[in-house]
């Protein structure tokens, strides 16, 4: 068994599949997550149960974190019974939620305070990346806690790259996440072309994926709209929480992004019409019911 002890807040879709490689890799870890049931296939694995955050974060070497909003970062690291009130000097945290490049500074800025480490390092990949050990992992912060973490980042991911000081994984994260967004609108709007025009939408996409228009959302979802296949690999309200952070942060440079503000309120009203809970390709309801 590897000697370091893990300790993981949030098995939502691709958290759960991140524990079970380290499980596989024979780490020790703990896990908490809101909903005890759906972290019970983990505990048969080998998974030790924690009642609280507090109590999975304590022993632990390194503490992972991919939860939902910004809003609950904010209170897993910082709250009572959180991350910070919890850890111990030298104890290394990991940040993997996608959320704003503000907040992962001000992570960094409190763990140095009390002589933690600290890192930013959201994913790109879904379910699907997530399942198969293959994530894009973007990392903030010292390069030599960075260096430190690879093998274990090298677990359940496959392209791992170093981005800069803290936030800047936040930070590509967020243009990772602008490109999906146009991504999702071409790959939808092709599909709705194709069924349209009469074409066989599985035979458009057997030409068009190998060639200039491929993409990831063309390839794995592609075929999931075809089929009717809702079901979420990335929920719709957490893409359009990132789509806030990405245009709040636009703003912010002065970068007028029109591309990434029709996706916020394209998928904004697919989640007033109650498809906040389905995957990102739902899109496609917005231009053939």
């Amino acid at each position: 068994m590897n000697q370091e002890k893990i300790a993981f807040i949030g098995t939502g879709v691709m958290g759960a599949s991140i524990v079970k490689h380290l499980l596989k890799a024979s780490y020790d870890v703990s896990i908490f997550t809101r909903t005890k049931s759906k972290a019970d296939p983990l505990v048969e694995l080998g998974a030790k149960w924690a009642d609280t955050v507090g109590d999975a974060v304590k022993g632990a070497d390194i503490v992972f974190t991919m939860i939902g909003m910004p809003s609950d970062v904010e209170e897993v690291y910082f709250s009572e019974n959180g991350i910070f009130s919890n850890g111990h000097p030298s104890q290394i945290i990991v940040d993997m939620t996608t959320s704003s490049p503000d907040l992962a500074v001000k992570i960094a800025e409190k763990a140095e305070v009390l002589q933690m480490k600290s890192l930013d390092a959201p994913v790109s990949g879904g379910d699907v990346g997530a399942r198969n050990g293959t994530l894009s992992i973007m990392c903030g912060g010292e390069k030599a806690l960075f260096d430190r973490l690879l093998p274990v980042l090298s677990v359940f991911g496959k392209q791992i790259v170093y981005q800069g000081p803290a936030g800047a994984g936040q930070h590509t994260k967020m243009c990772n996440q602008i490109i999906v967004a146009g991504n999702m609108i071409g790959a939808c709007e092709s599909l709705a072309y194709a069924m349209k025009s009469g074409l066989n939408p599985d035979t458009m996409l057997q030409s068009v994926m190998s060639g200039a228009a491929g993409s990831f959302c063309l390839s794995n979802l592609g075929p999931r709209i075809i089929e009717g296949d809702y079901e979420p690999g990335f929920f719709v309200k957490h893409f359009v929480k990132d789509l806030n952070i990405a245009l709040q942060e636009s703003e912010r440079l002065n970068l007028d992004l029109p591309g990434l503000k029709l996706a916020r309120k394209t998928y904004s009203e697919l989640i007033e019409q109650g498809y906040g809970e389905k995957g990102t390709q739902v899109l496609i309801k917005h231009y053939i019911d």
